[in-house]
């Protein structure tokens, strides 16, 4: 019989595997782990379980929870539920596919007695400590099955070395990434395009966006934060049933998704017409962003960068008019496959976690910084950005504008 063809999937190369394999393991060496376990977790649009995506490259699609037991001179294991659809067809970096049935913990407690990993160091990718997950993203009774089948084993989280060895992305990931940014600006385009309509809800206008997401190539799941509203407001939350008026602001976080990775842009849209304070607050925006990105050369602190956007938003907010005494605050997050490192929002606790974390050559991020009037007017914009040893770079092309739909 004819060996059956792979399935029309966009993939990385296995070199590309061997790379992280290599950067993974190498780590492992070093931190005396013998076997990292990436268990199952599709929360937060599938940004906790990225780990276990990264190292085995299954993942993506409806009901795709999926574990990985990577050992440091083993062939790694996947286990997932409906197995075979993660089989030769899908992807071929790991031949070992097994059948949970829902009871992931008792497939990984299996291979781990195989590997005769009891009284082995054992690290659990997602034990504590994620960005947004500091409580951990393994289920308990997940836990406690591997804590059975190794109990004399040491325990200890490996979350911090995924990340260490995800942020600095390959040329591969870049250029996914680049794609998933271009999807979203021809998004972008579609919401101003449907925005622009009289009569049209602000629903419309979000399903348009979305269809010019996921026809273009974009998988599910994705962030779509929205808000509609005059003034603008912050976005995590979604469309509305209401008609939408002239003079609204939508302000969006767009995220499209190419093979797991996940690019975003925070671009402002205009209903048909724009107060003025506004047009005026993403000029001054437009100066603060292209000093942020000369300063953000790769090695510079996440403290530094945060202090730089204070101080470019004192110098450049006009000393006059409406926008005196106003100023500039960072926020940004590593943009990747997940919950990609660092986080800097307003919450001070998320700040003081990453203070001395050191932006790497060719990571990846959300630069999404805001700016704000003396008189509590505020509006924010942002790109997908990478780090280069000169500064960091828009890997987008949109002028850097408000957007207002006509």
């Amino acid at each position: 019989m004819a060996e059956e063809q792979t399935y029309d999937y966009r993939r990385f190369s296995l070199a590309e595997r061997d790379r992280r394999w290599r950067a993974v393991r190498g780590r492992m060496a070093r931190d005396g782990i013998d076997v990292i376990i990436a268990p199952p977790n599709t929360g937060n649009s599938t940004d906790w379980q990225a780990d276990a995506r990264y190292l085995s490259h299954c993942g993506g699609g409806a009901d795709a929870s999926i574990a990985c037991v990577f050992p440091i001179a083993d062939e790694p294991t996947v286990i997932a539920t409906s197995a075979v659809r993660w089989g030769p067809r899908v992807q071929d970096w790991v031949r070992d596919v097994r059948e949970a049935r829902r009871r992931y913990g008792r497939v990984m407690a299996d291979r781990l007695r195989e590997l005769n990993a009891d009284g082995k160091r054992i690290g659990i990718a997602g034990l504590a400590g994620g960005t947004r997950t500091p409580e951990g993203t393994i289920a308990l009774g997940t836990f406690e099955e591997i804590r059975k089948a190794v109990p004399s084993s040491e325990i200890v989280n490996a979350t911090d070395l995924l990340q260490e060895v995800r942020c600095a992305k390959s040329q591969e990931e870049i250029d996914v990434l680049q794609e998933s940014v271009d999807i979203v600006e021809r998004a972008i385009e579609a919401e101003a395009e449907w925005a622009a309509k009289p009569g049209v809800r602000d629903y419309e206008v979000w399903a348009a966006t979305m269809y010019a997401l996921f026809s273009r190539g974009s998988e599910l799941s994705v962030h779509f934060n929205w808000i509609a509203a005059n003034p603008p407001t912050r976005t995590m939350t979604r469309p509305q049933r209401k008609v939408l008026q002239d003079g609204e602001i939508i302000v969006n976080e767009i995220e499209s998704s190419v093979i797991g990775y996940r690019a975003q842009q925070v671009r402002p849209v205009a209903v048909r017409a724009c107060d003025p304070a506004y047009l005026d607050l993403m000029e001054f925006h437009r100066d603060m962003y292209d000093g942020l990105l000369d300063f953000m050369k790769a090695g510079v602190t996440l403290r530094d960068v945060s202090g730089k956007t204070e101080e470019l938003g004192r110098q450049l907010c006009p000393k006059a008019g409406p926008l005196a005494g106003g100023g500039a605050h960072l926020t940004c997050h590593g943009r990747g496959l997940g919950d990609d490192v660092p986080l800097a929002t307003s919450n001070e606790d998320a700040r003081g976690q990453f203070a001395e974390w050191r932006f790497p050559e060719d990571g990846v991020f959300i630069i999404k910084p805001s700016v704000h009037t003396g008189g509590g007017l505020s509006l924010t914009w942002g790109d997908t950005c990478r780090v280069t040893p000169r500064g960091a770079v828009r890997m987008g092309k949109a002028t850097h504008e408000m957007v207002v739909a006509r």
